[in-house]
């Protein structure tokens, strides 16, 4: 029976061949189950934006191109965890290093531009409502929203192949070949360093939408975007009831809510384990989980809101 080295060298997202079958098979259940619900839910996203043309908006181009980048985790990475899950400790496929490290790949790909997409659309909706019409029209044309959705895949690019520890989590892992001890340490220290610097542009930009939402005298549904046709704003708009600001105040703090439990485990089990001790494996299992999971649950937490997107999806599914 191998040992924690030797198994979180091979699948370190999953638990050790220590655990019992059926906490693994609980386990691949459940990264099946992300794995369908997931591609579904981003096709079915990335589906209606293509085929109806009121979605077809600045927001909702940055929305797609997290979808894209979570299929790459919930259609290509998942479905390769849940059957790894149940195979043998001996098996080929999991001692061969190329395959670890194209998992490894897709995986870092999926997650780096999805969280880049994350910022991307805050940021969008942070000009829409705190910024000037003009101001939004001339930085987002078509040309330069479509250099800010090539530089996150640009991105991910470069991180995947020159940071590959960043991607293999797990404080037993192997080093690749010349790479110090500590090379996986750094990594996810860089990783959460990272992961925190993002989620705090993303607090700043909805705290921001919040706060503008609240006294400001224009109806805005801030989870509810259709942004191009509709600006330059009305010069003089009935200012929205006290429900309706409450309501979307409390949809972005909903959002931030969830990103938060999905990013944040992640940050603080690899600062633990970067300046005090590595935390056992099953917690870093679990902040791995709740950060893959977020792939599955991205078109939920930005078109559940929209109206636009209701009515879409409601004229294709039977």
């Amino acid at each position: 029976m191998p040992n924690a080295s030797s198994w979180s060298a091979s699948s370190p997202l999953l638990l050790l061949w220590e655990d019992s079958f059926g906490t693994r098979i609980f386990l691949s259940l459940l990264y099946a189950v992300l794995a369908i619900s997931g591609t579904l839910s981003n096709v079915m996203v990335i589906y209606l934006v293509f085929s109806f043309k009121k979605l077809q908006t600045t927001s909702n181009a940055f929305i797609v191109n997290g979808c894209a980048a979570d299929l790459s985790v919930c259609a290509l990475w998942m479905p390769q965890e849940a059957v790894l899950g149940l195979l043998p400790p001996n098996s080929s496929s999991l001692r061969s290093a190329e395959y670890r490290l194209l998992r490894g790949g897709l995986l870092g790909l999926g997650l780096t531009v999805s969280l880049a997409s994350h910022l991307l659309v805050a940021f969008n909706r942070y000009v829409l409502i705190t910024k000037l019409p003009s101001v939004y029209q001339a930085l987002y044309q078509r040309r330069h929203t479509g250099c800010m959705i090539g530089l996150s895949w640009a991105l991910a690019l470069l991180l995947v192949p020159l940071l590959p520890g960043l991607w293999t989590p797990g404080s037993a892992q192997q080093p690749p070949p010349r790479q110090t001890d500590g090379s996986p340490r750094y990594a996810a220290l860089l990783l959460a360093l990272a992961v925190l610097g993002q989620t705090a542009l993303l607090l700043h930009c909805y705290l921001g939408i919040v706060r503008r939402v609240r006294g400001s005298a224009k109806r805005v549904s801030v989870l509810n975007f259709h942004l191009l046709h509709q600006l330059p704003f009305p010069a003089a708009p009935p200012p929205p009831r006290r429900a309706q600001r409450r309501l979307s105040s409390v949809s972005v703090l909903l959002l931030c809510c969830v990103f938060l439990l999905g990013t944040q485990p992640l940050v603080w089990v690899s600062l633990l384990g970067f300046f005090l001790r590595p935390p056992p494996p099953a917690l870093q299992a679990a902040s791995w989980l709740l950060l893959c999971s977020l792939s599955a649950l991205n078109p939920l937490l930005y078109t559940w809101r929209s109206e636009e997107f209701r009515r879409a999806a409601r004229s294709v599914l039977p």
